[in-house]
């Protein structure tokens, strides 16, 4: 295969991978969010609009998209501009190292570097950057206190999110993503001819249960929503954001929800391993496990306080993360 020949495959598969996430956000976003609070809350969701309400996806897009594009007076338009781009772009972006298993006999990975696990962090982080320039490009006050929020919140739980990544790297041995996958193949344990795989959400629960707790805060879900706050700051950082600039926004952070997801399945969850269905398939239903759980938390867990959102932060899921790396760290030195 030549250079252009290459260069087209990569495009084309970079096409498929952005046409599936852009799906899932918008199955997740408009449909599948209402339907899961719905049966929370004991009400029904959306039932008028197509079967089972599916086509409410279909109205919303065009709703949106038909509305104003508003910008405010005295707005920073560069910055105004490129924050709804940059929020959906960061994540998309993490998606390229992450191994989603094999499809009609293809592997579906659009790239594997030696420091993959590092780069979907730091990708996934300029997700903050865009939140930051929408609170203070809006020239909105509300929006100045939601992008700020963001980033207090983004520091607090971004830290302990990578310290407990780096106990699974420490596991793993490696930073490239297609081996910590790898390293979760082997067997467990074996129980009555049945054998647990040896993921490491069962070998070290308490770092998949500190990753989970801190992705919310990442994603900005109950009960780590303080960024938009409804009855606090209108929508926080999104208040002054109309039609395809909000969509974007609105989009990008369903996207990160799958993002996060996505980490949580390659470091704890054996990447797309599964029985009997293809790898894709057992990729796609992890990812959508992590969203059912955001949206669990999001239905029935109240909303904490930006004081008490920092505390957790630095002084419960800091320590805890850190101690579960020296934990792992001795484990993985006097085993070695």
């Amino acid at each position: 295969m030549g250079p252009l020949e290459a260069a087209l495959a990569s495009l084309a598969a970079a096409g498929l991978v952005g046409t599936y996430l852009m799906v899932n956000a918008a199955v997740a976003g408009p449909w599948a969010k209402r339907k899961v609070a719905a049966a929370f809350w004991d009400k029904i969701g959306p039932n008028r609009v197509g079967p089972a309400g599916l086509l409410i996806i279909v109205a919303d897009a065009m709703r949106f998209l038909s509305k104003e594009l508003i910008i405010p007076d005295r707005a920073d338009r560069p910055a105004f501009d490129v924050s709804p781009i940059l929020v959906p772009l960061s994540a998309i972006l993490g998606f390229a190292v992450i191994p989603m298993g094999s499809l009609f006999g293809v592997n579906v990975q659009l790239a594997d570097p030696e420091t993959g696990v590092a780069y979907v962090f730091a990708v996934s982080s300029l997700a903050t950057l865009g939140l930051t320039m929408a609170g203070y490009a809006s020239n909105n006050k509300y929006s100045l206190l939601g992008g700020l929020r963001a980033v207090a919140q983004n520091i607090a739980y971004e830290i302990p999110l990578v310290v407990t990544a780096a106990s699974v790297v420490l596991l793993a041995g490696s930073l490239r993503t297609s081996e910590v996958v790898a390293a979760q193949r082997a067997t467990l344990v074996s129980v009555a001819g049945v054998s647990i795989p040896s993921w490491y959400a069962l070998v070290n629960p308490l770092a998949f249960v500190l990753f989970l707790v801190a992705n919310l805060a990442e994603v900005g879900r109950n009960p780590f929503d303080v960024p938009e706050a409804p009855t606090e700051i209108v929508a926080g950082y999104m208040t002054e954001y109309s039609s395809v600039y909000f969509v974007l926004l609105y989009v990008g952070e369903f996207v990160h929800i799958f993002l996060g997801g996505a980490i949580a399945a390659t470091l704890f969850l054996g990447g797309p391993a599964g029985p009997v269905l293809p790898g894709f398939v057992w990729f796609t239903a992890k990812i959508w496990a992590v969203f059912l759980f955001t949206q669990w938390a999001r239905s029935a867990v109240p909303r904490v306080r930006i004081d008490q959102l920092i505390e957790i932060g630095w002084k419960g899921m800091l320590m805890l993360s850190f101690a579960n790396l020296l934990a792992v760290a001795v484990v993985v030195g006097l085993t070695a």
